[in-house]
């Protein structure tokens, strides 16, 4: 394949090009900082600053992961904005290329785009929560409407031919990257502890299980919609926070208040506090292989 990625130097697109080129396949890249990307990515990967710099590539499948992270600062209306814009644009400009490749008669074969598990809002912590399927109805706030808007764009693929399937990820786990590297510092030094009640549930996936989900999608011809990317097994926070500390030998005793979330974090703080017992029917249901199906499986081969 010829695979045509967008957020290729980011958590999971390192890791994914390196997998894609190891197996021999072409990747091409598209990065807004082109010298960055090429100090993270392997050497054989090309790469430019626009989708549409790839017509006379014709790739026939595209990776669409580009996005702000959305942790990482207060979610002011300024921001809130530069987080859906950067996720549209990017989305946007690979409908455009499908069109001018349509045109040639060489559009993708398919698209595998990016999207969250913020898609269904809060949905409930505690034991008796209910899980969340691709068929659950979502709740209604900011991290629905921008997965909402991000899905919607991405469809327009669609119109040239072009299989599209769309990940719903949840928390993605590895040492070195997202959320756990923030964490393993503070709980190493014995200053983890659960987030407000710690009843939320956090849908968790080990990167190389999201990487090749990304990869089993784009060769299965038969599949498209909506795919909740997590392990079978979510785990609420106060379990998570728990398991960790086991792993690290380290006490988990310090727990933070929502009261000083709120206050420190403002609208961010509900990533924290709120979560969704989000479980992938859909890939279980066609029979993805799943290497790391338990917490305890993924903190082991991690830590």
């Amino acid at each position: 394949m010829r695979v045509l990625i967008t957020g290729g130097s980011g958590f999971i697109g390192q890791r994914l090009c390196r997998v894609l080129v190891e197996t021999g396949h072409r990747v091409l890249v598209v990065s807004r900082d082109p010298e960055r990307a090429r100090q993270r990515l392997p050497k054989q990967v090309d790469i430019r600053t626009s989708a549409l710099d790839f017509v006379d590539s014709a790739p026939t499948a595209l990776v669409n992961l580009a996005g702000e992270p959305i942790a990482e600062k207060r979610w002011t209306d300024s921001h809130k904005e530069k987080l859906l814009d950067s996720r549209i644009n990017a989305t946007r400009e690979l409908v455009m290329l499908c069109e001018q490749l349509a045109q040639t008669g060489t559009p993708p074969k398919v698209m595998v785009s990016g999207s969250a598990m913020g898609f269904y809002g809060d949905q409930g912590g505690g034991g008796e929560a209910p899980e969340v399927t691709e068929e659950t109805l979502p709740n209604d706030e900011f991290v629905h409407r921008m997965c909402l808007r991000w899905e919607q764009a991405a469809e327009g693929v669609t119109e040239y031919g072009v299989r599209l399937a769309v990940v719903r990820t949840g928390l993605v786990l590895d040492k070195d990257g997202g959320m756990l590297k923030r964490m393993l510092p503070p709980f190493k030094m014995g200053l983890g502890g659960r987030l407000g009640s710690g009843e939320q549930f956090m849908p968790w996936i080990h990167r190389e299980d999201m990487v090749q989900i990304i990869i089993w999608l784009l060769g299965r011809d038969d599949l498209s919609g909506a795919f909740n990317a997590c392990a079978p097994n979510p785990v609420m926070n106060a379990e998570f926070t728990r398991r960790l500390g086991e792993h690290l030998h380290r006490p988990t005793l310090l727990a933070m208040p929502e009261r000083v979330l709120q206050t420190m974090l403002g609208e961010l703080s509900r990533l924290l506090l709120t979560g969704a017992r989000m479980v992938p029917q859909r890939l279980e249901q066609e029979g993805f292989p799943f290497r790391y199906r338990t917490l305890d499986e993924a903190l082991e081969a991690l830590l």
